[in-house]
């Protein structure tokens, strides 16, 4: 017994004695440990072997591995191994012996390599599949989140706000553009809307599950969370990757409680798309560029898009006006929301709870000398009566409609009470688009689809041989669906004289769809089909998006 031992039982007993045996055999096992870790001569896995094995964060999660800088990861024979810099290896295997609590095999890589792997993982990994089940767990909300990011997401101690964290941040890394919450009988049904298309994504359990994570989503919008009987719209805004992503909130009552949809705006990507985006880079074939370059720079008058919402109006829109905007006129826009910031271009946020609707603003912008002027939608008779005086009175009017077609617009502008000889004096043309999934080029194959398809999908089997029929069978690439990014397609209405003679005669659909016709409107249905015969898209895709005749 040393002198350090004798005091000890002097001043406190035994019980110090036996701690302080403790603390040095405790010392000695770390100086063994350190000792073997030193001594191994085990070489450094480069990163190409990192990213070749599988990360085990069910087994050590990423928001205890991430500040340790190592990971856990399997081999190829399912065998746990601990990841570590050599220079900090030793120091970690206390601590990894008592948490991993299974056999594990130490391997060393570079720091560096080590962080580029858990960097790449936080990126890429779903938030949502570290959750618990939440079936009948209170939580109490907090007041906002400013930030998500993957360790804190996982680190937070209330249930339904690590869901509503997670279902953001989950959302915004696959590229969702919409995330819809739908109320249930046996909780929550959370939903992605991706390429147009909407997949299941969760389902967690629980009766309070759906209305505690609706309030969450109030609070963040600032909408009144006692109010369950009428809809709601707000927005939020919150930081993932740094930077900042809007959320457009919609909350309707239903059967079960509440469901609420959110549309994602990440307004700091979509700008830095601006600066390549143009008509080409949309996907439109050659003639149809031309001609709409050229109803782009007329000096006056009405380019219309119309579509159905997520169909890329905007896009097409913002597209054009990027072409034009050469820092020599006056461009304005009143947009709700404002997707896209275009440098030089004065853009304008509707704000109906201040008064500033669409009819308003653009009364207002017509004192601002425009030369031209976009309008995010016409809504109503008194918006579209100004857009058209617009352009009727030199300015150039860019804006969008819902409708299935381009001649229904016809009709859509004459039920808003537009007088037949305005619009057809302000309109130069009319867009109608879609945008169509396109087969993955990793996984497509050829597959012809049977006999009843074609004759389902309006094709005569006999004339199938025309046709390049392809089909993803689903990879990894593409998420498992078959098809890997959209293209527009769309049909372009031009008014020539005989066709506004006929629209100001109210004359029937069929003669307005002969005379389009031969002015060189191809229908949508038509250059969607166009797409199956080069094999770049499905019948079943082209069905989902465009009527069969």
């Amino acid at each position: 017994m040393n002198i350090d031992d004798r005091q000890a039982i002097g001043a406190n007993g035994t019980a110090m004695l036996a701690e302080r045996r403790r603390t040095r055999l405790d010392r000695r096992e770390i100086r063994v440990d350190r000792r073997l870790v030193e001594r191994a001569e085990l070489p450094l896995l480069d990163i190409d072997e990192l990213y070749a094995l599988t990360p085990a964060f069910d087994i050590l999660p990423y928001a205890d591995a991430a500040p340790r800088q190592c990971i856990a990861m399997m081999d190829a024979d399912g065998r746990l191994m601990l990841i570590a810099d050599k220079s900090s290896a030793s120091g970690l295997m206390p601590w990894a012996d008592a948490y991993l609590r299974r056999p594990f095999a130490l391997r060393f890589a570079r720091g560096g390599d080590i962080a580029a792997v858990l960097s790449h993982h936080g990126e890429t990994m779903r938030a949502m599949d570290a959750l618990p089940d939440y079936a009948e767990q209170g939580a109490a909300i907090p007041s906002d989140v400013e930030v998500l990011r993957l360790d804190t997401i996982q680190m937070e101690e209330s249930p339904i706000v690590r869901l509503t964290n997670s279902t953001l941040y989950d959302a915004y890394k696959v590229r969702a553009s919409d995330i819809h919450l739908e109320s249930t009988t046996e909780g929550l049904c959370v939903k992605y809307r991706l390429d147009g298309v909407l997949s299941t994504i969760a389902e967690p359990k629980g009766s309070q599950t759906a209305e505690q994570v609706i309030s969450r989503i109030k609070v963040m919008a600032e909408l009144d969370i006692a109010e369950r009987r009428v809809p709601q719209d707000g927005r939020f805004k919150v930081a993932i990757g740094g930077r900042e992503v809007d959320f457009r909130v919609s909350i309707m009552p239903s059967i079960h409680g509440e469901d609420a949809v959110l549309r994602i705006l990440d307004k700091q990507a979509l700008t830095e798309q601006m600066t390549s985006l143009t008509l080409d880079s949309l996907g439109f074939e050659g003639e149809f560029v031309r001609t709409m370059r050229r109803l782009a720079r007329e000096p006056y008058g009405m380019l219309l898009v119309t579509g159905p919402t997520g169909s890329g109006k905007t896009t097409t829109l913002y597209a054009a006006i990027s072409e034009i905007n050469s820092g020599h006129s006056k461009i304005v826009t009143i947009e709700d929301p404002v997707e896209y910031q275009l440098p030089g271009v004065l853009q304008i946020p509707v704000n109906e709870k201040k008064g500033l609707t669409f009819s308003r603003g653009l009364r207002s912008i017509l004192r601002h000398d425009p030369d031209t002027i976009m309008v995010g939608e016409i809504r109503d008779a008194d918006t579209a009566q100004i857009a058209i005086q617009s352009a009727l009175t030199g300015h150039l009017v860019f804006t969008t409609v819902h409708a299935n077609n381009a001649l229904d617009v016809i009709s859509r502008f004459l039920h808003m009470d537009v007088a037949p000889q305005s619009f057809v004096s302000a309109i130069n043309g009319i867009l109608a688009q879609r945008l169509v999934r396109v087969n993955c080029p990793h996984c497509s194959v050829a597959e012809r689809p049977n006999d009843d398809q074609l004759i389902d999908s309006g094709i005569n089997p006999a004339a199938a041989q025309d046709f390049n029929f392809r089909k993803g069978r689903g990879c990894a690439e593409c998420r498992g669906t078959g098809y890997k990014g959209r293209k527009a397609i769309a049909e372009l209405l031009l008014l020539t004289e005989d066709l506004r003679e006929l629209i100001v005669n109210a004359a029937p659909l069929r003669q307005l769809r002969e005379e389009a016709a031969r002015g060189g409107m191809t229908p949508l249905r038509d250059t969607a089909l166009d797409l199956v015969r080069r094999g770049e898209s499905t019948l079943e895709e082209i069905n989902r998006v465009t009527f069969v005749a």
